[in-house]
């Protein structure tokens, strides 16, 4: 369990989330070779990414930017998502 808070003032526990999604392992997306990022939804529909480095943090993110994150690491989108597919992927 991890419980962390985002900036305003909500505390979110990793391990109450709705869903989770990890990062495309084949290092192509990875953010680097030290550096890991999680997504996370939260049960009242909240998209964050948990940090897993030598930096560890958490940061709230909008529906858009989850499923940009999703497509990147070869996610299906979920349905509340799919409607962003057609505006970033050119």
């Amino acid at each position: 369990m991890v419980r962390l808070q985002l900036g305003d003032n909500v505390v979110v526990d990793t391990d109450q989330a709705g869903h989770h999604w990890g990062e495309n392992s084949d290092g192509k997306t990875a953010i680097g070779q030290w550096d890991h990022v999680d997504l996370y939804r939260s049960r009242k529909g909240r998209f964050y990414i948990v940090h897993i480095s030598q930096w560890q943090g958490v940061e709230e993110i909008s529906p858009r930017e989850a499923a940009i994150w999703l497509l990147k690491n070869g996610h299906d989108l979920p349905e509340d998502l799919a409607h962003h597919e057609e505006a970033v992927i050119e």
